[in-house]
């Protein structure tokens, strides 16, 4: 299967800070790959590049077609085809769940009222929120408005979607139900990248895992890595270590 997204080499200062050092990972439509590491390992910093929200010093990255660098890539049909969820949810506080969702649809996608609307209906109702399309962010859980933000990523119907540890901030019963959404879309087939310090989860849900430490791949395969790491290091991180 060809790559849907293609991390070749790259490299990314801030300063004299070297935080990526020649990074490289491919990911296959269809495929969950969960990136884990210490904190300052690169993880966030990779995936922040992949959405282009961070621009690489040298290397190549292709994601869904497009070339990321090159004077010609289209950023708006880039944010169309990747859609990315932070950790912390980014919602309008003056917009109601719905209008938050049919903001982007409205003015990028130019669909009518009633498109926005439906495809409104259909993703928060995917994600088990259709009760609170008319409730704003303040009435709303953490859990509940993570869960919204994902909702509104779908509503533009990415080809890839990023979640950078879209459930450190919430205590562990609004994880779950965070967890069970994201899980819910990795069935359905969508090609998911997730930073992430939920190992159970990562363990359960990845097709691959990609370890990174200090601003490399240092171990890469499938869940099995977490149970039989092959580096000192990944034995250390998953608590093995002796």
């Amino acid at each position: 299967m060809s790559a849907i997204v293609k991390v070749q080499n790259i490299h990314k200062q801030f300063g004299d800070n070297e935080v990526l050092k020649g990074v490289s990972f491919e990911i296959s439509k269809g495929e969950v790959v969960a990136i884990i590491g210490q904190s300052g390992s690169g993880k966030s910093t990779a995936l922040r590049c992949i959405d282009h929200l961070e621009t690489i010093n040298s290397g190549t990255i292709s994601v869904c077609g497009h070339e990321l660098g090159s004077a010609s890539i289209d950023l708006r049909q880039l944010r169309q085809d990747v859609g990315i969820v932070f950790q912390s949810y980014n919602l309008f506080p003056h917009l109601t769940v719905k209008q938050n969702i049919t903001l982007a649809l409205k003015h990028v996608k130019k669909l009518s009222k009633k498109a926005c609307a439906d495809k409104a209906d259909q993703v928060l109702q995917k994600v088990g929120l259709s009760e609170k399309a008319d409730s704003y962010p303040e009435q709303l859980s953490g859990g509940q408005q993570q869960r919204v933000a994902i909702a509104r990523s779908l509503a533009m119907e990415p080809q890839v979607m990023l979640f950078d540890e879209v459930t450190s901030a919430l205590d562990p019963q609004l994880t779950s139900e965070v967890l069970k959404v994201i899980e819910d879309l990795a069935a359905g087939g969508m090609t998911m990248i997730l930073v992430t310090h939920e190992m159970s989860f990562a363990r359960r849900v990845a097709d691959k895992i990609i370890y990174m430490h200090q601003g490399l791949v240092w171990e890469t395969g499938g869940p099995e890595i977490l149970t039989h790491p092959q580096t000192r290091e990944l034995q250390d991180f998953v608590g093995t270590g002796l």
